[in-house]
């Protein structure tokens, strides 16, 4: 949870970065290529870290997870400037209510949440390809109202089960013999970081598009 909160310290240092220094904007929002440059980089990023992670030294994953946390920064400053601040600020702090409370729920219940885990993956990759259709072909208002509730429920369900998930995994590691300074440790810190970091970002989005007022 630490590392996820120095990650979401980074992206909220990178947004600024983008927005108060004319030459990283232009860099990025200068022309269609700087903004799917990132975007691609972004994807690349998660795959190397999520598949590649046990080939690396906790530094290296500790860099990667801080430069995907940079780029996303990068990508979301645009929000700044489309929403009103009140809006950002609201939609954060619900996020991190709900995202706390969640997590709670799954560090501390007894209940084995992997039904909800596998209720909640299918869901999103439901609300996925119902996001695409509509902005594709549709376009219509409340399937896009709709699909966002639906993804909201689904990041709350992920952000519980993944909690949990990571608290096992932790407890099967220290019980295999593995101490707090181990190297398998520290990387499974920087990967549940990477985890509850992505329930938290696409949890804020969607309420940040739920609940806010464009500039």
């Amino acid at each position: 949870m630490g590392w996820m909160c120095v990650g979401l310290l980074t992206t909220v240092v990178a947004a600024m970065a983008c927005l108060n220094v004319p030459a990283i904007f232009t860099m990025v929002f200068g022309s269609g290529f700087g903004v799917m440059g990132i975007f691609v980089a972004q994807i690349l990023v998660v795959i190397m870290l999520s598949s590649m992670i046990n080939k690396m030294s906790p530094a290296m994953a500790t860099v990667m997870f801080m430069v995907y946390a940079g780029l996303m920064g990068l990508t979301m400053s645009v929000f700044v400037l489309a929403y009103e601040l009140a809006s950002l600020l609201t939609a954060f702090g619900v996020a991190t209510f709900v995202f706390l409370t969640m997590a709670v729920y799954g560090f501390t219940t007894k209940k084995d949440l992997t039904g909800i885990g596998r209720l909640a993956f299918f869901g999103l990759l439901g609300v996925i390809l119902a996001g695409v259709v509509n902005f594709v072909f549709l376009r219509n208002t409340l399937m896009d109202f709709a699909v966002t509730c639906i993804g909201i429920v689904v990041f709350i369900g992920l952000t519980a089960y993944d909690t949990q998930k990571i608290k096992h995994i932790y407890q099967t590691a220290t019980v295999g013999g593995y101490d707090e300074d181990s190297d398998e440790l520290r990387k499974l810190a920087i990967f549940g970081a990477l985890t509850l970091y992505l329930d938290f970002i696409n949890l804020f989005l969607k309420l940040l598009r739920l609940l806010g007022r464009r500039r």
